[in-house]
C-alpha cells in the first residue's frame, strides 16, 4: 500500500470537519499552562496528510481533519478548557476548505497573539509521484476542475508556496510508502520529552537530484572521490577504510569543524525562532562515499551536543 492509497481511504469520510465537544466557553482568560500543543498538518493532496494525521492520533493526539482555519483558535481554547484531557491537538488543513490562506493566516496571527506554540508539518511530493497516486485511485485532483491532474497540482503548489516556506518540518514522500512515512512521524513526535531541536542528517547524490525537504545543503565534491580507488569502490562511507580515506584528505576535517560550528550558530537561531526541526543534506556525486562518511561524523557531533539526530542515507545502494 502506498501513501496515497492509505490517504484516500481516510479522506473518503473526511470532507467535513467532525468536532464533538460538550464544553462551553466563558469570557474569562485561559491559563497559559493549560494551552495544548498544536500541530497543523498540511501539504500537497496525495502526499500523505491523512497518514501523518493517523500517526499522531495513534500517539495520543486529538486529531481534527479538514477543520476550517478560522476555527483553529476556537479548537485550541476548547482544548485548554478540557482540564488536561486534550493536551495535544493536530489539525489537518488543506485546499478543500477554500478561502485557504486568508483564514489560515488570520488564525495563525491570532494564535501568535495568544502565545500559543504551534508547529506546521508540510507533506511534499514530486509531480510524477502525485500523478501516479491520483491515477492509481482514479480520483481527480481537488483543484483540477476541467483540466488535467497536473493543472490541479500546479494550482495547489502555488497556493501552498508561502505555507511551505513557514513550515517547521517538511517531509518529502515521493519515494516513501505508508510505513516509512509513519516511521518519520514517529521519529519526530514519539516520546514524552520534546527535545529543543531535532535534526535529520541526510546523505544524497547530486546526480539523483537535491532533496526537496532540505533546509541546509553542503557539497562534499571538493574532496577526492573514493570511487576512483579500486579497493574502496565496492564499499560505502559506513566502511572505516572509506571514512578514514575521506577525512585524511586536505580540508575534510577543517570542513567538519567549521560546519559544525556554523550549525551551532544556526541552531541557536532556530531555537529563538521556535523552529524545532532541521534537515541537513550532505551531497556528493553518487551519495555513496563522501556524503555518507561526512553525514555520520556530523550526526555524531550534533548528538554529542544534545541535538536529537536521525541519519538517513537516501541514495546509498541505489547505483
Amino acid at each position: 500500500m502506498n501513501v496515497n492509497e492509505h490517504e484516500e481511504r481516510q479522506d473518503q469520510s473526511g470532507d467535513d470537519a467532525q468536532v464533538s465537544t460538550g464544553a462551553s466557553l466563558d469570557a474569562g482568560g485561559v491559563p497559559e499552562a493549560a494551552i495544548p500543543e498544536l500541530v497543523i498538518i498540511s501539504g500537497m493532496s496525495g502526499a500523505g496528510r491523512s497518514t501523518a494525521a493517523k500517526c499522531l492520533e495513534d500517539l495520543g493526539w486529538f486529531v481534527v481533519d479538514n477543520l476550517p482555519p478560522a476555527l483553529i483558535p476556537t479548537m485550541v481554547e476548547l482544548g485548554a478548557r478540557s482540564q488536561g484531557n486534550v493536551a495535544r491537538i493536530a489539525v489537518v488543513v488543506d485546499v478543500r476548505g477554500r478561502r485557504f490562506f486568508d483564514n489560515l493566516r488570520e488564525s495563525l496571527a491570532d494564535l501568535e497573539a495568544k502565545h500559543v506554540t504551534r508547529r506546521i508539518v508540510f507533506l511534499e511530493s514530486s509531480d510524477d509521484a502525485l500523478v501516479r497516486r491520483f491515477e492509481s485511485v482514479r480520483r481527480p485532483h481537488p483543484l483540477q476542475g476541467d483540466g488535467r491532474i497536473v493543472d490541479g497540482i500546479d494550482a495547489e503548489r502555488e497556493l501552498l508556496r508561502e505555507l511551505r516556506g513557514d513550515a517547521d518540518l517538511v517531509i518529502d514522500t515521493s519515494s516513501l510508502n505508508v510505513h516509512e512515512l509513519r516511521a518519520k512521524m514517529d521519529a519526530q513526535f514519539a516520546g514524552d520529552e520534546e527535545p529543543e531541536l531535532r535534526a535529520t542528517v541526510m546523505s544524497f547524490g547530486f546526480k539523483y537530484g537535491l532533496p526537496v525537504d532540505a533546509d541546509l545543503v553542503a557539497d562534499m565534491r571538493f574532496l577526492p572521490n573514493p570511487h576512483w580507488v579500486p579497493e574502496l569502490r565496492p564499499f560505502t562511507g559506513l566502511n572505516e577504510e572509506v571514512s578514514a580515506y575521506v577525512f585524511n584528505q586536505p580540508g575534510a576535517k577543517e570542513f567538519l569543524d567549521r560546519y559544525a560550528e556554523l550549525l551551532r550558530l544556526i541552531a541557536a537561531g532556530y531555537r529563538r525562532e521556535g523552529k524545532r526541526y532541521v534537515t541537513i543534506a550532505i551531497g556528493c556525486t553518487g551519495g555513496k562515499h563522501r556524503s555518507v562518511a561526512t553525514s555520520e561524523k556530523l550526526a555524531a557531533r550534533l548528538a554529542a551536543e544534545g541535538v536529537e539526530t536521525v541519519v538517513v542515507h537516501r541514495d546509498m545502494g541505489r547505483e
